[in-house]
């Protein structure tokens, strides 16, 4: 298993529509894949969520304030004040898709 860079990204979306025989550049597609990340984030920004059929739903959730720890220093009380996080809940499709690799992890796994 390996780590895909949005460049990458671009480059396999590119050959598979050139293998379908669509004309896009690399360049044309990496643009998409921004504008996509861009109006993605610019929803959730607003508190909106940004739902994909079979792949999942992302949405804006507020973290409670807690007191933790200071690792240098345990004893001492840190407060973490409450924030907003996005949490990402994956659709059925992708539910699927990735209980099919857990083979593939455990083989992974020394």
């Amino acid at each position: 298993m390996s780590t895909i860079t949005k460049r990458e990204l671009a480059i396999r979306i590119t050959d598979q529509l050139g293998e379908q025989g669509y004309k896009i550049t690399q360049q044309t597609v990496a643009e998409i894949l921004q504008k996509l990340i861009d109006e993605m984030s610019d929803s959730l920004a607003r508190g909106d969520s940004v739902v994909m059929r079979n792949f999942g739903t992302l949405e804006v959730r507020e973290m409670k304030s807690k007191i933790g720890r200071n690792p240098k220093d345990p004893a001492k009380d840190v407060r973490i004040p409450a924030r907003a996080v996005v949490k990402f809940k994956p659709g059925k499709e992708l539910k699927e898709k990735v209980a099919a690799t857990l083979p593939l992890i455990r083989e992974k796994k020394p």
